[in-house]
């Protein structure tokens, strides 16, 4: 039986020729260091694909297999149903950080910090017709983070609701939620000094929005989807970025409509961080929560 490889440089699009062409033909890409990517190899969508099972599918094990198997009764110990939860999903969240520094190596051929600063656009933002970095484009995290908010606090309920409805297969268990564990207070008053929760939550937040996901869907597939995708490669981007949450199935079309706001930060200015940014505020707002909790502010 043959098995796909994912990290296969053997290109499956018909000629070289025409990646340049459809490259080319998208302004975002006729400048600096873009052009360079002209040069290297763009991945096909059975690349893409592959990358993403490998990003999705031991998620979806860790979050639907693992967790059952694991975690004790939420009614009997939440606190400990919510620790397993992070500490499975930062292990999955470790993975997507070791895949992305493999691709990076194999492609590249190196992990030094200028190799992996240029593959993985962690530069300043780019003016999208010039090419020209500019501290002024930075600004625009400000109604980026303004979208994501509004999306997050006035849509993911709706389309939650409406999703669980129509797919109650897709529900989220009781007792998985790791928000159930601030909303009682005897497990706030166990948590006053438990620093060892609030160092699990900023691990699992890092590797979440910036070393896991940011790096491996912004970072290493993002500039390689054109392609196939066209100069709609980060409206592809933002939906592989929600369906691979096989993890939490529930929350999918809400993590469809925020991976399209931080595949589109991240193409349109040529940078991860402004969508590592944006992908960051609910977790910095969270750590920040978590403290007030170990401090006994809760």
């Amino acid at each position: 039986m043959t098995t796909y490889n994912p990290y296969s440089t053997t290109s499956t699009l018909s000629t070289t020729g025409s990646i340049t062409q459809s490259l080319a033909s998208d302004p975002c890409v006729q400048h600096g260091e873009a052009r360079a990517e002209l040069r290297s190899e763009q991945y096909s969508l059975a690349q893409i694909l592959g990358v993403w099972a490998l990003a999705a599918v031991p998620m979806g094990l860790l979050g639907r297999v693992a967790f059952p198997l694991l975690a004790p009764n939420a009614a009997s110990d939440p606190l400990g149903s919510g620790v397993t939860t992070l500490a499975l999903l930062t292990l999955g969240l470790v993975w997507m950080f070791v895949l992305a520094m493999i691709m990076v190596r194999r492609e590249e051929g190196d992990l030094r910090w200028a190799t992996v600063k240029r593959r993985l656009r962690l530069n300043a933002p780019q003016q999208p017709a010039t090419g020209q970095p500019s501290t002024s484009l930075w600004l625009w995290v400000v109604p980026a983070l303004v979208a994501i908010a509004v999306a997050q606090i006035a849509l993911n309920p709706v389309m939650k609701s409406v999703w669980v409805s129509t797919f109650p297969f897709f529900a989220e268990p009781a007792g998985e939620s790791v928000e159930a564990i601030f909303k009682s207070r005897e497990i706030l008053a166990r948590l006053e000094g438990a620093w060892w929760f609030l160092a699990l939550f900023a691990v699992q937040a890092t590797f979440n929005t910036i070393l896991g996901e940011e790096f491996l869907f912004r970072g290493v597939l993002l500039p390689k989807m054109h392609a196939t995708f066209g100069r709609w490669s980060w409206v592809a981007n933002g939906v592989f970025h929600g369906l691979y949450h096989l993890h939490q199935p529930w929350g999918i079309p809400g993590s469809v409509v925020s991976g399209l706001l931080y595949a589109f930060t991240a193409h349109r200015f040529r940078s991860t961080w402004m969508s590592v940014i944006v992908h960051s505020a609910q977790s910095v707002y969270f750590c920040f929560l978590v403290l007030g909790v170990v401090l006994g502010l809760a």
